[in-house]
């Protein structure tokens, strides 16, 4: 287990506790660590400044105890915003009918890059509607995957889809 999968695993009590859950973890830089935690309310509500601010209190004072970070880092918690990352498979049945681009690990079909339409999943594969045609990508191949911002999203982002 990595330092990333170790922290998540420690916050994801206290997160879901406070009715929130967690979208991505990330640890960055060397000389001055940043640890991004990126989350959403359970209850499909926008996130305020006032829910990071509570997550961000609970899980600092979480991380001072089980302290998994050595060094000195700044936490940062945010939402996921519009054009949100895809990091959980139900992301992909969640956005189904929405643009977005993945990245895989290893090429499918010749190729690591795709943009196009999300049709869902389908036993563990991540299918989506390309200019080149239809692809399915294994969930644990998509290094990266990010919704598309268009009209269509911001509008049913504002509850107008």
């Amino acid at each position: 287990m990595d330092a990333v999968e170790r922290i998540e695993q420690i916050i994801t009590p206290t997160v879901e506790g406070l009715g929130y859950e967690v979208v991505r973890v990330q640890l960055s830089g060397s000389k001055s660590a940043v640890l991004q935690i990126m989350a959403e309310r359970t209850d499909g509500a926008p996130m305020t400044v006032e829910d990071c601010a509570d997550i961000s209190r609970s899980v600092s004072a979480v991380l001072d105890v089980e302290d998994p970070i050595k060094a000195a880092y700044t936490l940062e918690v945010s939402s996921p915003g519009i054009d949100r990352p895809l990091t959980r498979l139900k992301d992909y049945e969640r956005f189904a009918g929405f643009e977005a681009k993945l990245e895989s690990r290893v090429a499918v079909d010749g190729r690591k890059r795709f943009k196009g339409i999300l049709k869902g999943v389908e036993d563990n594969l991540v299918c989506i509607d390309t200019e080149q045609g239809a692809a399915k990508l294994e969930f644990d191949n998509i290094l990266r995957a990010k919704l598309v911002l268009t009209d269509d999203l911001i509008r049913a982002s504002q509850g107008q889809g």
